[in-house]
């Protein structure tokens, strides 16, 4: 018997008030990258976003299939934002003095998680997180842990936590889980949106103490140009992206969207935070150059960025791909320009990137041709 699709539901604003503490999170994992730029330092920063990002999406399925609506599920929200808060607040200082906040941050976050959906899932529901839930629970105990054992056991714990987390849909299927697409696409666009506006944050912090001329005025403009066509190349295709995940089998439906929204957009996001703590370097050094680990930074976010696109495109089936491959490489290869001077950097990204768009409209594979425009 086929499974049925649920009724179409949007976003409500309490998700929207939740999604404020993941920009809390967003800028204090830019500004630990950003000072920290060392193999070290980057991968911590991707670990803890993976962790953080497998809690933040579970939610975001969690309102796919609960509507926050009464006083205790809000209430249960409240508290599920305190615990990515205090995640968000240890993260400078997670590997170091501050990884048992950031340890009872997640614990908490992830009891919350799981308490809704036992307490408000139905019996559906109850039945298809029978197991994620103990594998969730053995995750979030890891990090707990973790954070009050330093050095290397911290970051094997941790690690295990992740591998546990990105292997439970495969232990446990999640095919049971309904999905409705309206709500999930709009959901996760949000989650980008949210990203991608700490790339604007940061191009005012990065100035701060920078004198402002010509130099710094240039770089901004071109690192909200950057911004916005990282916003044009994933919210291009919304509308396609929908359409393509209620084409899906309703019981492949769930499989479908965890690897785009999960494994894809873990490298989407990952990507963001990167150019973003790029940017952030660019801007404070607006009439000079940057250092390579700096230039290298903000070249290979952009490159995962584009990547991950690609990835979250042939999940869904959506064409073309290409170009968006081609401009992956492309930007690597502006790495020098930066060395020499930082906006020379910016200018050949914004090239890279446009040159994509009006290739891709040229081929006819977007949707965004003046004729929409039209009455």
């Amino acid at each position: 018997m086929a499974v049925p699709s649920p009724p179409v539901a949007r976003v409500s604003t309490l998700e929207l008030f939740f999604d404020l503490v993941f920009v809390f999170a967003a800028t204090q994992l830019t500004a630990t990258l950003a000072s920290h730029l060392t193999w070290a330092g980057t991968a911590e920063a991707v670990l803890m976003l993976a962790t953080i990002m497998w809690m933040y999406s579970a939610y975001a399925w969690l309102t796919n299939a609960i509507v926050p609506n009464s006083p205790g599920r809000r209430a249960l929200m409240l508290a599920g934002m305190a615990g990515f808060l205090i995640m968000a607040q240890a993260i400078p200082a997670a590997f170091t003095s501050a990884g048992w906040a950031f340890g009872l941050g997640y614990f908490v976050a992830n009891a919350v998680h799981t308490g809704l959906f036992a307490l408000a899932g139905g019996p559906g529901m109850v039945r298809a997180f029978r197991t994620l839930a103990p594998l969730n629970l053995l995750s979030a105990t890891l990090i707990l842990v973790g954070g009050f054992i330093p050095g290397g056991w911290r970051w094997g714990l941790w690690l295990l936590a992740v591998l546990i987390q990105r292997a439970s849909p495969y232990i446990d299927p999640v095919d049971r889980f309904i999905i409705s697409p309206s709500h999930f696409v709009e959901r996760h666009g949000l989650i980008i949106i949210v990203a991608l506006g700490e790339s604007l944050v940061v191009i005012g912090a990065g100035a701060v103490g920078v004198e402002l001329d010509l130099s710094l005025v240039a770089v901004g403009v071109l690192s909200l140009s950057i911004a916005y066509l990282m916003w044009w190349i994933y919210f291009g295709d919304d509308e396609r992206a929908e359409s393509a995940l209620e084409a899906v089998e309703p019981r492949q439906r769930a499989r479908a969207a965890f690897n785009a929204y999960g494994w894809a957009y873990l490298g989407l996001l990952l990507g963001i935070v990167a150019v973003a703590a790029g940017i952030k370097k660019a801007v404070g050094h607006a009439s000079g150059h940057l250092e390579l680990p700096q230039a290298t930074l903000l070249a290979a976010g952009l490159a995962v960025y584009l990547l991950s696109d690609v990835a979250f495109r042939l999940v869904l089936r959506i064409r073309p791909v290409r170009f968006r491959a081609a401009a992956a490489v492309a930007v690597l290869a502006t790495i020098p320009a930066g060395i020499v001077l930082g906006w020379a950097q910016l200018a050949a990204l914004l090239a890279v990137l446009t040159g994509m768009l009006y290739l891709e409209d040229r081929a006819g594979g977007r949707r965004w041709s003046y004729q929409r425009l039209r009455p």
